[in-house]
């Protein structure tokens, strides 16, 4: 018996390379692009232990958990971090940067996360680039949640390292993933006597083995259904075009924000200016004296389906998530998640305003 999933012919090394072209494509580069077999954290984790060591000064920006999480793994490298923390309600600015080098002049690695789907935010990287740029430090982006929803131009901007995963608002797998990576950044891991050889982590393997080998050989068997997947979703995303997909996102995120605003019932946008907002999702401060938790689990009960999640760790009672993205990236969708959340809210005795909310969705709409 055959299966659609199963008895494939096997995926070729031209192929596989093909689809890294169209990544390439994507994300406006003329870097070396390498698809990892495996979850964005895959090459989030390799890059960073592949370009710091013991002699690096690493300024790391705080505007969410991963921004945390990544400056654990240039402590475990012996990196000297210094963090740049922000309110998670608000983004971190090119003049913050700039302070930063000037208290440290010298900080050769920077480490940014575009936009922080947890915490709804989005950090202005053209501009914090061209700092960058001018103290020639290293440059490495985390645009997992932001690759589609918006631009992402590691070219134009200086990035020596950007990571992208697909499960977004590419609307793609999660088992795959990508990083484009500067010939200063293949410098500075050659030159990393720490940096990750012969092991899953190493981009070091794929440069060696695999692009410098001209893309003839694979370093192992790919994820073939994942890597068919990613194709299909770049696409898909080439069909659409880039250009009207980020549309949609921003759409979806100025539509979520003016209907949150409009219900009322004590909802309010957790993060404070719209200029700051990530397209990719929209995170709501929940009424005082509510549970987002609650909230989310009544109006779930409404339509299971609906991209709504509370907040995690310590934001789990405060925060509620509108997961815009990808197919979800819709008017539809947006009406839907405002509805039930202020049916929820209703069924807690607030005021609600829905007609409000769907009127202020439909004239937000771009």
């Amino acid at each position: 018996m055959t299966h659609p999933f199963l008895d494939l012919a096997p995926l070729s090394a031209e192929h596989f390379a093909s689809v890294e072209d169209r990544v390439a494509r994507l994300m406006d580069t003329a870097q070396d692009v390498v698809i990892m077999q495996g979850e964005a954290l895959l090459p989030l984790e390799g890059a960073i232990r592949a370009a710091a060591g013991p002699g690096t000064v690493a300024l790391n920006v705080i505007t969410g958990p991963y921004g945390q999480t990544f400056g654990d793994w240039l402590r475990d490298c012996g990196a000297t971090v210094h963090d740049l923390a922000v309110p998670f309600h608000t983004a971190v600015t090119a003049g913050q940067i700039r302070e930063a080098f000037a208290a440290h002049p010298d900080i050769d690695f920077v480490s940014l996360v575009h936009a922080e789907a947890a915490t709804g935010n989005t950090n202005p990287v053209a501009e914090i680039g061209a700092v960058v740029r001018e103290h020639g430090a290293l440059f490495y982006l985390d645009a997992v949640a932001s690759i589609a929803a918006e631009p992402v131009l590691p070219d134009a901007w200086g990035v020596d390292l950007c990571v992208i995963g697909a499960q977004k608002a590419m609307g793609g797998p999660a088992g795959v993933s990508a990083v484009s990576v500067s010939a200063r950044a293949w410098e500075r891991m050659a030159a990393n006597p720490q940096a990750p050889r012969h092991s899953y982590l190493s981009l070091l393997d794929w440069k060696q083995r695999w692009i410098d080998g001209g893309r003839t050989a694979l370093l192992h068997a790919p994820a073939q259904l994942e890597m068919l997947a990613l194709e299909a979703c770049v696409e898909r995303i080439e069909s659409e075009g880039l250009d009207a997909l980020t549309a949609r996102h921003a759409s979806a995120a100025a539509a979520t924000r003016a209907g949150a605003l409009a219900l009322g019932g004590g909802l309010a946008p957790y993060v404070h200016e719209a200029r700051d907002a990530a397209p990719v999702a929209t995170t709501l401060r929940a009424p005082r004296g509510t549970d987002a938790r609650d909230l989310v689990a009544r109006a779930l009960a409404v339509d299971p389906v609906l991209p709504l999640v509370a907040g995690g760790g310590a934001l789990a009672t405060e925060m509620i998530r509108v997961n815009h993205y990808g197919p979800q990236a819709t008017r539809g969708v947006v009406q839907s998640s405002l509805a039930a959340l202020g049916g929820a809210l209703a069924e807690s005795g607030a005021e609600v305003d829905l007609e409000g909310a769907r009127k202020a969705v439909a004239a937000a709409w771009i």
